[in-house]
């Protein structure tokens, strides 16, 4: 390997705790840069506009946040702090709906709040701190095992597709559906992966390019489209991605285009695997109709990576963050805790 690709610190605190410092990934490939977030507004904007991106890191972007704002909060008493502390994580909470790592770990940080209701007000913020960072802890953790699990999967010399963003910068440390191509590389299984480019934001061709290439693996890059040339050349032996939410009957949101590669997997008979922390796991969703997708500006289809605009003015645009791959596409959803296949039974976890 080039390098170590945990040396790129994609969210943590500062060492005095006073801000968040996250790798502003729309900088990206072109420069690494690290920013300071110390307020609620700065937090909100870093997650909308994708500074911050991918489930397990908007997780802990989020929970790092409110910790950093409770340090903020001038109430000397229970009820004034938990009052500014729920309209902040309210707030938070509203910059992207889709991704359920957002909410789970803002909740995680109100039940320690209400857990210590007789607590002075500044131990409730250094509890604060202790969950954050446990929240992190057990990301890393849980990526971590994830890679061990998939790679029991898969053998030296495999050709992987994946797409969007499922790797270290999306992540703590690893990633979920890259966590096996990078263990896989330490081992010596020289995996070769091809890259959708994933418009129309491309995490593909910017942030999962970007990052295999830094640490040595085998990387092509491929427009969205040629997903289906690749796999009829027998270049591709499974096909691996993340998610944001998963449905209690197995139904996955990932990032859009994601559905479209599961029907090309199922047609050439390709392995289609889901990687995620349990996290992700939403049993109060019934199935993938009841997933809140997300819709963007459409300007980041008509004008945002062109030098002038790329389609008439007026014209109307359809930009959903994600789409829906339903459970019967899905060859195993692979969790922490173990590898789940049909029929999804994801109780147990």
């Amino acid at each position: 390997m080039n390098v170590d690709i945990t040396d790129l610190k994609t969210v943590r605190l500062s060492q005095d705790g006073s801000a968040v410092i996250i790798l502003d990934q729309t900088c990206l490939p072109g420069s690494e840069v690290y920013v300071s977030l110390s307020s609620a507004e700065e937090i909100w904007e870093a997650i909308y506009r994708l500074k911050v991106r991918g489930a397990p890191a908007i997780g802990i972007a989020a929970a790092y946040g409110i910790y950093v704002c409770s340090r903020q909060i001038a109430a000397n008493t229970y009820g004034g702090f938990c009052s500014e502390f729920l309209r902040i994580k309210d707030y938070l909470a509203s910059s992207r709906p889709t991704a359920v790592n957002l909410v789970a770990a803002l909740d995680r940080m109100e039940k320690v709040v209400v857990a210590h209701s007789v607590n002075p007000v500044p131990e409730i913020v250094e509890l604060l701190r202790v969950e954050a960072e446990a929240i992190r802890a057990e990301d890393a953790a849980a990526c971590r095992k994830i890679g061990e699990n998939c790679l029991s999967l898969l053998r030296p010399g495999m050709g992987i597709l994946t797409h969007c963003n499922a790797g270290h910068l999306a992540v703590s440390e690893y990633g979920t559906a890259l966590a096996p191509v990078y263990l896989g590389e330490e081992r010596g299984y020289g995996f070769k992966v091809f890259a959708d480019e994933t418009r129309p934001l491309l995490q593909g061709a910017r942030l999962t390019a970007y990052e295999l290439q830094k640490v040595g693996v085998d990387v092509t890059l491929i427009c969205d489209n040629m997903a289906s040339a690749v796999m009829r050349k027998g270049w591709v032996q499974a096909v691996v991605v993340g998610c944001d939410r998963v449905a209690a009957n197995g139904d996955t949101a990932n990032k859009i285009g994601t559905s479209g590669v599961a029907i090309l997997a199922r047609y050439y008979g390709i392995p289609f695997y889901v990687l995620g922390p349990t996290s992700t796991i939403d049993l109060n969703c019934p199935d993938g109709d009841s997933i809140v997708i997300e819709e963007r500006n459409p300007k980041e289809i008509t004008d945002m990576w062109y030098a002038s605009r790329m389609a008439p003015e007026g014209v109307k645009a359809y930009n959903p963050a994600f789409d829906v791959t339903p459970h019967d596409l899905i060859t195993a959803i692979i969790t922490e805790k173990g590898i789940a296949y049909p029929p999804f039974r994801l109780e147990d976890f």
